[in-house]
């Protein structure tokens, strides 16, 4: 039995339509459960964090072909 295994597929958060992009941004955020610290932010807010991350590049949209997801991940 061999794994299937392939690299993601980056996809361009520009190419994204704007409700398509914020589908993908709100499941991240609440899938993540992403801790901010002290404060408490709206889904609004953390839909706007990412989306900076986005912009400046140091977050990037990935679908893994073998699992169907879609994911958005960290640049390093």
């Amino acid at each position: 039995m061999s794994e299937e295994r392939s690299e993601p597929i980056i996809v361009p958060y520009r190419e994204l339509s704007a409700e398509a992009l914020r589908g993908v941004i709100e499941s991240f955020v609440l899938r993540e459960g992403t801790d901010y610290g002290e404060r408490e932010y709206s889904l609004d807010e953390k839909v706007a964090h990412v989306l900076r991350q986005l912009e400046r590049g140091e977050a990037r949209i990935e679908f893994d072909a073998v699992t169907e997801s879609v994911d958005v991940v960290r640049v390093r």
